[in-house]
């Protein structure tokens, strides 16, 4: 075999062709720059074979007098013209990639296809010796014909190149365009394609889509904005609306620290003050979630200010002990109390106030008494390998506590105020006898506590360090 190759180098220039096509598919896509690299190197030893054999891709084939060697040597040095052309596009391409990422995609096949004809029309020129200028014009005319009959792809293709250009979204933004919002999955040559919030896929001309009005809620990067609105009665005094908000955001964690959320009166009118909270979160894929929990914040905490919100039917007037009555009748662990159980829990709960950055209940410290937040932000602060960090926030109606309550125990998280608070307190020796004789009570708080054991064990575990993968062409462009 090896003598036969040696005999005709024609015969092993096909090989490094075959070769190369197989070990394209074989080395696997998680290996690119090894593609790259092993293109490169049989480009060379074919281009290096080539020109020993007196074969130069400039000049047209030798042995005309052997029509089938003649007609060989004719098909490999058009082949090494297509053979650099895809070389030469494989690694712009790669390049592009490291510096513009998959958003260049269009860009890339553009400038692969510009490419490609360039090779075409040399290997006409140069290997075939036809005439380059009548062909241009040929394939002129030729163009103006497909381009009229093509009008409309070709404003998408071209509107296209303008997208990828201006970069008005990439790849995995959410964006809206004329009001149809979604994820960006693709951008061809035709369309974009957007994936919505509920799963489906939305097709968009380019040439449409470089027309509208387009959103772009991802930029600037890693900030999506949130909000919800609430009406009151415009008998509350502002500022009274605005404090109880400005808690419900606090105690709202996943909310950004800059830019910072903020409250702002949006509309006012006889029937009603609306009132709006604007903030900022890290993914779009928390927005749903943290809607749904700032309206629950903002209406715990208006309820702890006595603020309700407006309805077309009148709340009941308040009674002497309506705070107390109201936050047992919203805890899940006492709300299967009977109606005069929680009339006598109620005179037996004491308030007491905290200041911000007060302890409530330090870590490891066994509590004789149940707490529940009335008003105010309580923030969770655990340990991990001696460094503290914030772990939770809690709001109106949940309890602080339960360990020492149950089982003279305690838990690893310090409670401490994070705005000026107000807790209601039940001694445990009131408590007590209530759990012995009211087993779902029991069954609750047991429950309560497990989570939170559990949830304290697995955010103070230590976190796994992930190694970032280098490449070659990595370390290439680091150096060039």
């Amino acid at each position: 075999m090896p003598s036969l190759l040696a005999e005709h180098p024609l015969i092993c220039a096909l090989v490094l062709i075959l070769v190369d096509l197989v070990l394209w598919r074989l080395i696997v896509a998680n290996h690119g720059n090894w593609q790259i690299v092993v293109r490169v190197v049989i480009f060379s030893l074919f281009s290096i074979l080539l020109f020993n054999e007196g074969l130069n891709p400039m000049e047209p084939a030798p042995w005309a007098d052997n029509v089938p060697l003649h007609l060989a040597a004719t098909g490999l040095q058009i082949g090494w013209w297509l053979f650099g052309a895809r070389t030469l596009t494989v690694l712009i391409c790669a390049v592009m990639m490291q510096r513009v990422g998959h958003t260049g995609r269009l860009l890339q096949d553009l400038l692969g296809a510009l490419i490609f004809l360039i090779a075409i029309i040399a290997a006409m020129a140069y290997v075939l010796d036809l005439p380059v200028k009548g062909v241009l014009a040929t394939s002129g005319a030729l163009a103006i014909v497909v381009g009229l009959a093509l009008q409309s792809t070709l404003s998408d293709v071209f509107s296209g190149i303008v997208l990828n250009t201006t970069k008005p979204y990439q790849l995995d933004d959410w964006i809206a365009i004329d009001g149809t919002e979604g994820q960006v999955i693709d951008i061809d040559w035709r369309a974009t394609r957007l994936q919505t919030a509920q799963g489906s896929m939305i097709v968009i001309p380019n040439s449409l889509a470089a027309k509208a009005k387009i959103t772009n809620f991802s930029r600037p990067s890693d900030m999506f904005g949130v909000s919800i609105s609430l009406q009151v009665s415009p008998h509350v005094r502002p500022q009274t609306v605005i404090d109880a908000l400005e808690r419900a955001m606090q105690g709202c964690r996943v909310l950004m620290n800059a830019p910072a959320p903020k409250v702002a009166l949006k509309n006012s009118s006889p029937a009603g003050v609306e009132y709006e909270i604007i903030g900022f979160v890290a993914s779009m894929s928390e927005k749903r979630s943290v809607r749904i929990q700032l309206y629950d914040l903002a209406y715990r905490h208006l309820q702890a200010s006595g603020i309700t919100l407006l309805s077309s039917v009148e709340p009941n007037p308040s009674s002497e002990h309506s705070r107390p009555r109201a936050l047992l009748d919203s805890s899940p662990i006492f709300s299967t109390l009977r109606q005069e159980e929680k009339d006598t829990f109620s005179q037996n709960m004491t308030l007491q106030t905290f200041r911000s950055g007060e302890t409530i209940l330090a870590a490891g410290e066994v509590s004789h008494h149940l707490f529940i937040i009335e008003s105010g932000v309580v923030t969770v602060t655990l340990n991990r390998h001696g460094i503290p960090f914030e772990s939770g926030r809690m709001g109106p109606g949940e309890v602080i506590g339960e360990a020492g309550i149950l089982n003279d125990s305690s838990v690893p998280a310090e409670f401490a105020a994070k705005t000026s608070c107000a807790l209601y307190r039940i001694e445990k020796e009131y408590l007590k006898p209530c759990l012995a004789a009211r087993h779902d009570i029991n069954e609750a708080m047991t429950t309560l506590l497990d989570f939170r054991l559990h949830k304290a064990k697995v955010l103070t575990q230590e976190e796994p360090v992930l190694v970032q993968k280098k490449g070659f062409l990595q370390w290439l462009l680091r150096r060039a």
